[in-house]
Order: C-alpha cells, then structure tokens, then sequence
C-alpha cells in the first residue's frame, strides 16, 4: 500500500509539473504579449518595455517559467528597487483588469463554487445511483421505462436551458424560491438552502441521468456473474446478495467518473454560476475570458487541474476499499 501511494504521488508531482509547462507555454508564449494588454491603449514603447522588465518578460524563456514555479512555492518580487511588488506563496500573479492577486480571487470565489458542487453532488448521487439500482431491479417495467426517459431527458437538455425554465417556473410563475443571489449561511441558513437549491437541481439533473444509466448497466451486468448466482444458491437474502455482491462491484466505475466530476466542479461550474449569477471561480472564469485576462484563467486552470489530479488519487485510494483485487496487487 505504501508503495502504491508513494507511486501515484510521484505521478501527481509529474503530471502537476506538465500541467504548469503546458499552461505557461500558452498563456506566455502563444498568447499576445502581456506587457501590451497590460500597457493598454495609451501607451508608449517606453512604457511596454518597463512593464516587460517588471514582469521578467525579458528573460530567457526558461528562466521566466523556473520562476513561475519558485513562485507558486515561495512567492515571487515583481519590478525593482522602490517599485517593486512582493506577490506571496502561492503567486499566481495579478490581474491585468483588477491588479489584484489572481490566489486571492481565487480563493474569494472558491467557497461559492465548492457550495455549488458540494449540493449538486449530494443530489445526482442520491438521485442517480437510486434511480439506476431501481431500473436494474425492475428491469423492462414501466419503472425502469421512467427512469431512463428522465435520465434521457437530463442527458439531452442543456443545462442553461433548464436554468431558465426553472427559474420561470419556480421564481416567476410559482414565487416558491427567491432569485440566487449570495447568502452566506451564518447570515440565514434558510436563505442561503433557498438561493443555492435551484443551481443544486440543475447540476445535479445533468450528472444524475449519466449516473443512473452507468448504474442500471454496471448493476445488470453485475448480476448475471457466476458469483451472484453461486450466493442466490446459498440462500442468501436477495437484498444481502444486492447490497454486498451486486452494487458494491458495480460502484468502481461510479467512483471513477465521479471523482473526475466532482473534481471538475470544483474550478468552477461556468455556465451555471453565470445564468444564475453566482460569483463563484466559473463566473469569475466567464468575466476573465472576456476580458482576455491571462493570470486569471491561467490560475484557473492549474487549480481545476490540481483538483482533478488530487481527485484521481483519492479515487485510486478509494478503489482499496470497494474492490479487494486492487488491495492485492498494490501490496
């Protein structure tokens, strides 16, 4: 197990390097230079060039991405002498709009985004895998029906689409629920479950129909193994054999793509943060993209690659305690 886990850390501190080379390269090298978008309109070559040196633009490349990284584990001085500005581990840089630092944004918005995903992922779990383990048992009736033609429809519809007729519908038309807005549960608990319910439904509609066809597939196929036949011979109660035979084996896949999910949520749940308008990292993603601020989407992406790759561990870790096998052969 130690083993395992020191192999897969050692992948992650890879991957995480990769990730970091990659996005520099894109957002530094192929991307007009910054020292322009900074500079605006009303500015002189003079200026570029001072701003280019304050920036370390003026480096070789290598020397400029050695210090990216020095920075997001030790911080990094922009500029020198009296004009120099002290950016704090980890240094993402500043903001071309706000001049802010791109981590503190980040992390302004992040309980926002994590609020989102948190709920939703409360509610396709619930949702799907119930949803998929009752189309299996009861496969090829009007239940099992049901359930794939809401799980269809959840697949098929986007999810700003559904954004909006739920807002008409619940906001406008019924006044059940208030507009979200930012609520903060030691403000109104109350409040804050009725601003965040809608985006939760909407997530969670899109995620859960995937889930409940995985599981109505994994649990169907699951159930015709020889193994599940051999504890049906024992006598075994139908729903023992279930619940240890059938849904554990059939939850490996559910985990996988669960984690990738989850983790992906965490960087932000663009489309829905905007329709809703929600300022979390996907709104905040939305606002950088448009307004072509490099430091901010290049943060973004390291975070929600560093979720996704942290994700994967905890799933292959998670994998040790639903499937015995794995256990095995990581000794």
């Amino acid at each position: 197990m130690a083993r395992f886990l020191a192999v897969r850390l050692s992948g992650v501190v890879l991957i995480l390097l990769l990730v970091c080379l990659f996005t520099f390269g894109v957002f530094f090298v192929l991307s007009p230079d910054p020292a322009v978008q900074i500079c605006g309109k009303n500015c002189t070559p003079e200026l570029i060039e001072r701003i280019r040196t304050n920036l370390g633009l003026d480096e070789p490349l290598l020397t400029q991405f050695f210090t990216f990284l020095g920075g997001l584990f030790a911080g990094r001085t922009y500029g020198v002498g009296e004009s120099a500005t002290h950016c704090a581990a980890p240094c993402l840089g500043y903001s071309f709009q706000s001049s802010q630092p791109v981590w503190d944004m980040i992390m302004d918005r992040l309980p926002v985004s994590a609020t989102l995903a948190v709920g939703a992922a409360v509610l396709w779990l619930l949702a799907g895998v119930a949803g998929g383990l009752l189309g299996a048992l009861r496969e090829g009736t009007w239940w099992d029906r049901g359930a794939m033609v809401v799980a269809l429809s959840g697949i098929s519809i986007p999810n700003y689409v559904f954004a909006l007729v739920l807002q008409y519908v619940l906001v406008v038309e019924l006044e059940w629920l208030p507009f979200p807005g930012t609520v903060t549960f030691a403000e109104d608990p109350g409040g804050w479950f009725q601003n965040y319910l809608m985006p939760w439904i909407v997530l969670a509609f899109a995620y859960a129909s995937v889930y409940a066809r995985l599981t109505r597939a994994n649990v169907i196929d699951t159930l015709s193994e020889n193994y599940v036949r051999t504890a049906r011979a024992k006598g075994l109660p139908r729903q023992q054999v279930i619940r240890r035979h059938a849904l554990r084996p059939a939850l490996t896949p559910i985990a996988t793509i669960f984690g990738m999910d989850f983790a992906g949520l965490l960087g932000g749940a663009l489309i829905t943060e905007t329709v809703f308008g929600l300022n979390g990292v996907g709104k905040m993603t939305a606002d950088a993209i448009n307004r072509n601020d490099q430091p901010v989407i290049m943060g973004v992406t390291l975070l929600a690659a560093f979720f996704v790759v942290v994700g994967n561990v905890v799933i292959d870790l998670l994998y040790t305690a639903l499937d015995p096998r794995v256990r095995v052969n990581s000794a």
